[in-house]
């Protein structure tokens, strides 16, 4: 896809490709925040995580894998946050499917609190 960052040949410049098997690529890019987070990527424009054959589910698992493995050496993390976004209202901002890795750290000040933490805010309660 034209537009598409992660379809584009030089991935903005910005994009490192870490690792990468027949279907998918694991990048980084220099993270101020959460230091060591990427990307799991389809090498085909999947617009979502609902779009994927099974093909690149697979590929997805294993890439998963060899980053843990590879993350658990580098960074040390205490913990791993892992997720998809999909779809404007579920936070995906770049209509290319691509799975978080998010290695996560003791200290951290949402430490401990997952993807489930936001399920159970009274903020967060939909309006009917």
């Amino acid at each position: 896809m034209e537009n598409c960052v992660f379809c584009q040949t030089d991935l903005d410049g910005e994009q490192e490709v870490v690792f990468e098997n027949d279907t998918c690529m694991f990048l980084q890019k220099e993270q101020r925040i959460l230091t060591g987070s990427g990307l799991i990527v389809p090498k085909a424009h999947k617009e979502t995580v609902f779009d994927l054959s099974e093909d690149e589910w697979a590929d997805t698992q294993s890439l998963m894998l060899e980053v843990k493995q590879w993350m658990d050496v580098t960074y040390k993390p205490d913990g791993y946050n892992i997720g998809w976004n999909s779809g404007a209202a579920g936070g995906q901002h770049i209509f290319h499917a691509h799975m978080h890795i998010i290695p996560r750290f003791a200290e951290e000040s949402y430490a401990g609190k997952g993807i489930r933490h936001w399920l159970k805010q009274e903020s967060n309660r939909r309006i009917t």
